[in-house]
């Protein structure tokens, strides 16, 4: 499996996603049938350059991001209308895009 997500392309990947579903289909058919269908979702990432693909392929930096903007959000408990709402989010998402752009591989957290 884990070769799968290491391929350098969605090619290759296939490839390799042919191999285990014939070597494991018959034993774990339920499973195998998951893997097929949820293939190209699963590789979306392979479509972007090689130094984002780790970082991108699972939700784990989506899941950080929400918990930041969360905890900002409970600070300022009420926001007088949705633009100020969309100020905050977009001046955090600025910031996170900076630190990503100087090299900075996960969030800073302030």
């Amino acid at each position: 499996m884990k070769a799968i997500f290491d391929a350098p392309n969605v090619g290759t990947a296939r490839q390799v996603l042919e191999g285990v579903l014939d070597r494991y289909a018959e034993r774990f058919p339920r499973a195998m049938a998951c893997l097929a269908e949820g293939f190209e979702d699963a590789t979306a990432a392979m479509g972007l350059p090689a130094k984002y693909r780790r970082l991108l392929r699972s939700t784990n930096m989506v899941e950080r991001l929400i918990r930041e903007v969360r905890r900002r959000e409970r600070v300022i408990r009420i926001f007088p209308n949705m633009d100020s709402a969309f100020r905050l989010l977009r001046a955090y998402l600025m910031e996170q895009d900076e630190d990503w752009i100087s090299g900075s591989r996960s969030f800073s957290g302030a």
